[in-house]
C-alpha cells in the first residue's frame, strides 16, 4: 500500500495508488460508507496505525468491486506533495551508514563504530518533481545523497532492537541535499543540510507490509540520467533496528517522524574531480519497491 499527499484543482489530499491512479480516501470513504472518519493529513492518519491501514485497505477492497470515477484520478493530473509537508520536528539522519560512502569521504579511519547521527530541518522538506534552490550566493558544492528513510508509526522510549520493527509506519526516499562547503566550514551538519528546500522526500510511503525485506533493496542515484549511486540496503552498517534503538534511548519518537538511514558511495564529492549539482540538473532516485524520486536543480533567471 503506497500513501500520497496531492493536490488536484487547488485542494489537497491524502491519496493511496491504485495503479496508475490515485484514491482520494476521504471522499472514497464518504462515497462507499456514507462516513468521513480519516484526519485531515497523512500525519494525523499515521496517529492511527494499524486501524488507518485497515480502514484504507476496506476501501480498496470495495473500489475493486464497485469503483466510482468521482474519487479516483489518473496520477498524471494530481501534484504529488511531500507526504509528510511539514514535519513536526527536525528529520533524524545517519551520517556514513555506508562502508564505501565513509571511505569515499575519507578513509577507512571514518567508517563509524557508532551509529552517527545529525538533523535537517522541517523547512528542508519539498515533494518529488518540485524544484530545489541552489542556492548560489553561499554554495557552488551542492550535493545529493539518495536514501531510503524510515516512517515512525507510534511513540516510544527506550526501544529494544527486538521491538524496534514495531515502531516503523513504512518506507519513503530522500535526498539528503547538502552544501558540502558550509559542512565543512561550519565543523557540523546542521546549516549545511538545512537549507531551503534541500530535502526532497516522497514519492509515497510505502506501509511496511509491502515490503518483506527493507535489507533488500537497491539504490540508484542518476544525475542528468547518468548513474551516480548504485548501492543496496544489505549494505548498511548499522541496521534500522540498531538506529531505532539507538535513538530512542533517550529522545522520545512519535508518530511521524522521519529517520534517514545514509547514503551509499557515489555521491558528487567522492568524484575527481568532484561532480556537484549545478543550475538545470535532474536527479532521479530510484529504490526498489518504492519508486523514483525525481527533482530538478533551478534554473538561473
Amino acid at each position: 500500500m503506497k500513501f500520497v499527499t496531492a493536490m488536484i484543482h487547488k485542494e489537497q489530499f491524502i491519496g493511496v495508488l491504485h495503479g496508475e491512479r490515485v484514491i482520494d480516501i476521504h471522499k472514497a470513504e464518504k462515497d462507499i460508507f456514507e462516513i468521513v472518519s480519516f484526519p485531515g493529513t497523512l500525519f494525523e492518519c499515521l496517529k492511527l496505525g494499524d486501524k488507518f491501514v485497515q480502514d484504507v485497505q476496506q476501501i480498496i477492497d470495495k473500489i475493486s468491486e464497485e469503483g466510482s470515477e468521482s474519487y479516483l484520478y489518473p496520477i498524471e493530473e494530481v501534484t504529488i506533495l511531500p507526504p509528510i509537508p511539514r514535519p513536526s520536528k527536525n528529520i533524524f539522519c545517519v551520517g556514513k551508514n555506508y562502508r564505501e560512502h565513509a571511505i569515499e569521504m575519507g578513509s577507512v579511519e571514518d567508517i563509524p563504530e557508532h551509529v552517527m547521527l545529525f538533523s535537517k530541518a522541517p523547512t528542508t522538506v519539498i515533494g518529488h518533481f518540485a524544484e530545489v534552490d541552489p542556492h548560489l550566493h553561499i554554495t557552488s558544492q551542492l550535493d545529493y545523497e539518495g536514501e531510503l528513510a524510515v516512517i515512525i508509526g507510534k511513540s516510544g522510549k527506550q526501544i529494544s532492537e527486538a521491538d524496534a520493527m514495531d515502531y516503523v509506519f513504512g518506507y519513503t526516499i530522500i535526498n539528503d541535499i547538502t552544501a558540502r562547503n558550509l559542512q565543512a566550514q561550519h565543523k557540523q551538519f546542521l546549516l549545511g543540510k538545512s537549507l531551503d528546500t534541500s530535502c526532497p522526500m516522497g514519492p509515497c510511503i510505502v506501509h511496511k507490509s509491502a515490503i518483506s525485506n527493507p535489507y533488500d533493496l537497491s539504490i540508484t542515484t542518476k544525475v542528468n540520467n547518468e548513474v551516480r549511486q548504485a548501492g543496496n540496503t544489505k549494505d548498511m552498517i548499522f541496521t534500522i533496528e540498531q538506529i531505532i534503538s539507538t535513538i530512542s534511548q533517550g529522545t522520545t519518537l512519535e508518530a511521524g517522524d522521519i529517520i534517514a538511514t545514509g547514503t551509499p558511495a557515489g555521491v558528487g564529492k567522492g568524484f575527481n574531480p568532484p561532480k556537484y549539482l549545478l543550475p538545470g540538473d535532474v536527479i532521479d532516485i530510484e529504490i526498489s519497491s518504492i519508486g523514483t524520486l525525481t527533482n530538478k536543480i533551478k534554473a538561473e533567471n
